[in-house]
């Protein structure tokens, strides 16, 4: 039987004979859908060279999977994270926080840094939130029910989880504007080749927010209470379990990474839903339902969508295809949920399949601390919302970012009168 692939996107070029790919991540259409991209690359290159980017792609679930957990992959560079960088004085703030960054660093520094806060984010730990993320639903959804309509990014998506990480870690509620607006100024450095003005901005946000937090931090020590910012500082007063750049670092990595994700994923969440049709409440009828519902939200539209690696010895990737150590790998998260090759039916949104698996939050050592935190507040978020709204609907199509390999809406505009 001859075989048929899926049609090539006519923005991207392939060589078969190298498996090299030119894809601009900027081009509008992939950034509107990039799963048609990953279609035709799933059947003609699962592993291909991404030429924009200068390095090695793995989109096949199983792969990406497996090199998670790889041990002779990590998130540091072989000589640390100034190596890989170099000396760059107009991003000396920035890269100050990322060289102590628990994303960025392998044993036994991870180790010693992942094991100060992981207790706070443990399933039983998170599951004593309920009552407040359920009470928090609703006072956001109290504070615009009656208007009939909303943005719902900046109305319900991003206000809920910077909230509750805020709360977590101690720090003023009411800077949550002021902390999202220095996470997305420093998260645009992950974007492909951000410009000097970028950088700069990015620098700056860092300076600002790591100021913040030791002078936050310098006054909640006469005031230490149960929140992880005091954990932090009791570990720091120990000084061989946390400096204070690690203090800085970790209390930065958790405020962005507690809310950047989890609002892309709610507003790629409820735009999957409303696009089923019918009585989207069926979604959380019971429980059970509401946490299939959530995974499959997790698998079919994720927040993130390449995640890097660095290789710390030789190694074959996939077959004839061999990285040497300092070499640069990327495991692309959106595509690997799409795998037909894991998934029946792939690209259709099926809460009840019983393939449900994803690896949205990555795996091995690095997989997401706060995901037991994201999984919950997903869960009763978006059984509030389509709950206490019924009507709700799409006033106009959303469109995504150009923010590869953030993957998240520009707006979610919604009516329910």
């Amino acid at each position: 039987m001859l075989q048929t692939f899926p049609s090539r996107p006519d923005y991207l070029s392939f060589d078969p004979a190298k498996r090299r790919v030119s894809l601009d991540p900027h081009e509008p259409r992939f950034v509107q859908n990039p799963y048609e991209a990953y279609a035709y690359l799933h059947a003609v290159a699962p592993t291909f060279f991404w030429e924009e980017y200068g390095f090695w792609c793995v989109s096949a679930y199983a792969d990406v999977n497996r090199l998670f957990r790889d041990k002779r992959f990590g998130r540091e560079k072989p000589g640390g994270y100034l190596a890989h960088v170099g000396t760059r004085d107009h991003l000396e703030a920035f890269d100050r926080l990322e060289a102590a960054s628990l994303l960025e660093l392998e044993p036994p520094v991870h180790t010693r840094l992942r094991g100060l806060v992981n207790r706070a984010f443990v399933s039983r730990q998170v599951e004593r939130l309920r009552p407040r993320i359920e009470a928090l639903s609703h006072s956001l959804i109290d504070a615009i029910e009656k208007e009939g309509k909303a943005d719902l990014l900046p109305a319900f998506a991003t206000p809920l989880p910077i909230t509750i990480i805020a709360e977590m870690l101690g720090v003023p509620v009411e800077m949550g504007g002021q902390m999202l607006d220095w996470s997305h100024r420093m998260v645009a450095m992950y974007m492909h080749r951000p410009s000097r003005q970028v950088e700069a901005d990015a620098n700056r946000a860092s300076a600002e927010f790591s100021d913040f937090i030791r002078d936050h931090a310098r006054r909640r020590r006469s005031a230490e209470g149960d929140d992880l910012l005091s954990l932090l500082l009791a570990a720091q007063a120990d000084g061989d379990r946390l400096s204070e750049d690690e203090l800085v670092a970790s209390a930065i990595l958790l405020l962005n990474a507690g809310h950047e994700a989890t609002v892309h994923q709610a507003g790629n969440a409820i735009r999957a839903i409303l696009m089923q049709g019918g009585d989207a409440s069926r979604f959380f009828a019971t429980p059970q339902a509401g946490e299939a519902t959530v995974e499959e939200c997790l698998r079919f539209d994720a927040p993130l969508h390449m995640f890097t690696r660095w290789a710390k010895e030789p190694a074959e990737i996939a077959e004839g295809v061999s990285v040497e150590p300092g070499d640069k790998i990327a495991l692309l998260l959106g595509a690997a949920n799409r795998d037909p090759a894991s998934f029946a039916e792939p690209h259709n949104f099926i809460p009840s399949r019983a393939d449900q698996k994803n690896v949205s939050f990555g795996a091995g050592i690095h997989f997401c601390i706060g995901a037991p935190l994201a999984r919950l507040e997903l869960q009763i978020a978006l059984r509030v919302l389509f709950e206490r709204l019924p009507k709700l609907r799409l006033v106009e199509e959303p469109r995504f970012r150009d923010s590869y390999h953030f993957h998240g809406l520009e707006t979610l505009r919604c009516a329910w009168d």
